[in-house]
Formats: structure tokens, sequence, C-alpha cells
């Protein structure tokens, strides 16, 4: 019976299947207990003591019998899983791989998209109510950051008024920062509104040098005093050059770096007062956008740009409107696919992909606005650009 038995058992179930129920993680398995017993009917007919023939009863036979089909189809299902799990490997690898493209590829196209939007509201259009289309373009971002919280598409904290507390002065640097933005744009073409928010980056460095002690290293020294030369070269060779606008910028250079050092200040404290005890990228876009809607609601008051608004025959224009309502959008959408891109790639691969997607938003500008130029200033232009990648390389070295 014991070499009959053993014999059908070999038959019926072949190697791979073998291999499907082997131990994992030093567990015991089926086959595993299906060689001890063999092994210990063999000891026992060796020793002779032939009563083990009439205890094993037909019955007994089935049971052990059926016990080792189930384990048996149980392998076979779990061979069965096995390719589908392979496929779900290999999609997810290439996911993996394709994520990053993706994401930098949306990242870049939003990015510029919004910048030649804005420039075509304030410009072409000759819009001159920044407060309003930032009141715009903020409140459309809020909705749908609320609708896709309650979708619960996105995980968004729930405000209190400590938190509210702690976040407003973050929020009215944001919101001077946008507005300053707005305005230079509406004065300056795009490439040397590029070119002059590189000192930003020097602004930062200070700042964080004096704030939080962080020295700098000598390649980003030298790129940063590259770049204080391609700006004062790209002002001067200006042949659209405007002081308002000039002054704008530099006035959104400073308003930018503050809003970094002094996000980076609050971020911890703003964790504190929330009811989970973090502050996820989402909540602080929602944060930013939601709150900045009564301030701009008083500036609008203020500067009495609600009249403006009212009169100004360009707002009785649809297309006008959809322009408008895609910045807001786009403006969105540069928070949720910058986010995507630094998850996919990391600080490294972003700050890298943000300096050269420079590039890109300078030459559309050029093109798109038909903005005069010398060779001077086109090659201050270039050299600022080279000199925003090459700061970006030597902030990660």
């Amino acid at each position: 019976m014991s070499a009959e038995f053993k014999l059908d058992v070999v038959n019926s179930h072949g190697i791979e299947e073998s291999e499907l129920i082997s131990s994992r993680n030093g567990e015991v398995t089926l086959n595993d207990r299906v060689n001890a017993t063999y092994k210990a009917f063999n000891d026992i007919r060796k020793q002779g003591n032939g009563s083990i023939t009439n205890i094993v009863t037909n019955a007994e036979r089935r049971a052990f019998t059926d016990r080792f089909s189930r384990g048996k189809r149980g392998a076979v299902d779990n061979s069965v899983y096995l390719p589908v799990v392979d496929d779900e490997k290999r999609e997810h690898g290439s996911g993996k791989k394709a994520g990053p493209l993706l994401s930098g590829t949306a990242y870049c196209i939003s990015s510029c998209s919004m910048i030649l939007l804005n420039k075509v509201v304030l410009s072409t259009y000759n819009f001159n109510a920044g407060v309003s289309l930032m009141f715009y373009q903020n409140l459309i971002s809020s909705l749908v950051v609320v609708a896709l919280g309650l979708c619960r598409a996105v995980s968004v904290e729930k405000l209190n008024w400590k938190l509210i507390r702690v976040w407003i002065p973050v929020n009215l640097i944001f919101i001077g920062m946008l507005i300053s933005s707005m305005y230079s744009l509406k004065y300056i073409n795009i490439a040397m509104v590029t070119i002059l928010k590189n000192m930003t980056n020097i602004l930062t460095a200070i700042g964080e040098l004096y704030i939080f002690r962080k020295t700098q290293n000598q390649k980003v020294w030298t790129a940063m005093f590259l770049m204080i030369i391609s700006a004062v070269t790209g002002g001067i060779t200006d042949l659209s050059f405007d002081a308002v606008g000039y002054a704008w910028q530099i006035l959104n250079c400073v308003l930018t770096a503050s809003y970094s050092l002094t996000l980076r200040r609050v971020m911890d404290e703003a964790k504190k007062s929330t009811r989970s005890g973090s502050l996820n990228e989402v909540s602080m876009v929602l944060l930013n956008n939601l709150l900045s809607l009564p301030f701009a609601i008083f500036l609008i008051i203020l500067l009495g740009e609600w009249e403006y608004v009212i009169n100004v025959d360009v707002t009785k224009l649809p297309m006008f409107w959809a322009v408008a309502t895609a910045s807001g959008f786009l403006g969105l959408a540069i928070s949720f696919t910058s986010m995507w891109f630094l998850h996919q790639t990391g600080p490294t691969t972003y700050s890298l992909v943000g300096s050269l997607n420079k590039i890109p938003i300078s030459i559309a500008g050029l093109v798109a606005f038909k903005v005069p130029l010398s060779l001077s200033n086109l090659f201050s232009i270039l050299f600022g650009l080279f000199a925003g990648v090459f700061f970006a390389r030597a902030k990660l070295s």
C-alpha cells in the first residue's frame, strides 16, 4: 500500500506544483507533512510492524487523500493566480518608468501655460485689475480642492481657528507675491521676468545664511554672482524697459524669498495646530487660496477695482472669462503636478527641471508676444538661463 500510494502521489503531483507549495519563511507546508508521513510508514514497515496495516482503514485512507487533494487544489489555485500577480508587477514596473515622464511633462506644461495665460489676460486684454484676477483664480482653486475633498479624492485637513491664526502671516506674503507677480507680468516681457526671478534664489540663500545659519558652497555663490550679472545686463539691454514693472518684479523677488523662508518656520508650528498632527500639501494649497479670498475682497474695495471690473468692456467678452478661468485651473494644476512630480522623482530632479523649464517659457514668451530684442539683450537672457541651471546644479552638489 505504501509504495502504491507514494507512486500515485508522485504521478499526480508534478515538480512545478511541488515548488508552488514549498516552504516559505520557515513554515511547514503540506509537502513537508506528506514526506514525513511516508518516512514514518516506511520506518514502521521496515521494523516489521504489520499492525499498522490493520489500523489504517479505507475510510482513513480516503480522509487522508481528501485532505491531500484539497491541499493540491489550493496549490493549483495559487498557480492560477501567480500570472496575474506577475502581470500586476509588470504593469506596476511600467508605471514606475512612465510616472516621472508623465508628471514632469504635466508640471512643465501647466507652469508654462499659467505664465503665458496671465500675460494674455493682463497685457493682451489690457486688464488693469490684478487683485481681482488673483481673487478669481484663488476662488476656482478653493472650490476645486473643497469638491475633491468632499469626494474623498484627496485628503484635506480640517481647518480650525488656531491653525488659521498661525497661517495668516504666510498667507499675507502669499497674496503679495501673487499680486506683484501679476503686475510685473503686465509691464515686463516673460523672458526678463524669468531672468529677474533668479534674484529670488540669491535673497533666499542670504536669508538662510542669517536666519537658519545655513552656509552655501563656493559654486552656489559663483552661480549667484552670474545671476546678478545677467539681471543687470538684461535690464540695461532691455529695449522694452519699464521702471514700474521692474519695481514690481523686485518686490516679487523679496516676497517670494520671504514666503519660502517664513513657510519653513511656520510649517512645524502649523502641524501642531492640526488635529492629526500633520499638514499635507493639498491642505496648504487650500489654506493659501481660501484665506486669501477675504483679504482680496478688502483690497478690491480699497483700490476701487470692483467699479473697474463692472464697467470695463473686456469683462463682457466670453473669451476673456475662458482664458481667466483656464488660468485659475492651471494655478491649481501647478500645485498638484509639482507635488506629483516631486513624489515621482525627488528634490534633485525637481529642481533641475524647474530651472530648465525657464528656457521654453522664455522662448515662448519672446515668440508669442513679439518682444523687440537686441543681440546684447538676447545674450543676457541666454546667460541668465545658463546661470539659473548652474545654480540648481551647484545647490545639489
